[in-house]
């Protein structure tokens, strides 16, 4: 029997605030200057949704332990600069959060990127204090996506049942994680990952941050 839904886990870049085009950019960028060319589905396939310890070890297989020092000390230079210049929140999101308060449901983030990253974005756009002490990063467990570690934490910290979570994703390893995580999966196809690849098991794939409440809706 399919347990009510007692908790919505937020991912962060892509979903609450749009900054994936900005670090596809930026990672294009270092690309060109570090001798690794990506093009856009380069990027989604490789570095969207994963750590930033992922990040850096797919860098270090393909370039070296060195350049990929360095490629992530450059990438967080240039996407703070980016996100200072140009973050905006995801369309739609305060009209979803708003309509999700209505349904009375707590709400989480669990993202793959560090606190510092999430205060500075969250922060930017107007959103950090709405989520202010429950904000999970995956520097706190040992696996980051599509393990599901960082979900399962999220559950735990909150006390609520993993099969009683939905998770608002936007990459292929994030929903994957919600999926080995034994959680509902909501895919946002309003971003750069398509829609095609975010289908799968226990998921629902959307792509207008407005219908939120309506997809959790008991």
């Amino acid at each position: 029997m399919i347990k009510p839904i007692e908790l919505v886990i937020f991912d962060c870049d892509g979903v609450l605030v749009d900054s994936e085009v900005i670090a596809a950019r930026v990672q294009m960028r270092l690309g060109a200057e570090l001798g690794w060319p990506l093009t856009l589905p380069d990027v989604v396939e490789h570095f969207i949704g994963r750590s930033e310890a992922a990040n850096h070890a797919v860098v270090a297989e393909r370039l070296g332990t060195a350049t990929a020092d360095r490629w992530r000390a450059r990438f967080v230079e240039l996407h703070a600069e980016a996100v200072e210049a140009e973050l905006e929140p995801v369309a739609g999101i305060h009209e979803a959060l708003a309509g999700i308060a209505e349904l009375t449901l707590p709400t989480c983030v669990a993202s793959s990127g560090s606190h510092d990253k999430m205060r500075h974005t969250l922060g930017r756009t107007g959103l950090y204090e709405h989520f202010a002490g429950r904000i999970h990063s995956a520097t706190e467990v040992g696996r980051g996506k599509p393990a599901p570690d960082l979900f399962l934490h999220a559950a735990r910290s909150m006390g609520v049942d993993p099969a009683a979570c939905v998770v608002v994703e936007d990459s292929l390893p994030g929903v994957r994680a919600a999926r080995a995580a034994g959680m509902r999966a909501l895919g946002y196809a309003g971003g750069l990952t398509p829609a095609e690849r975010l289908a799968g098991p226990d998921t629902v794939v959307f792509d207008d941050m407005r219908k939120l409440p309506e997809l959790i809706r008991p």
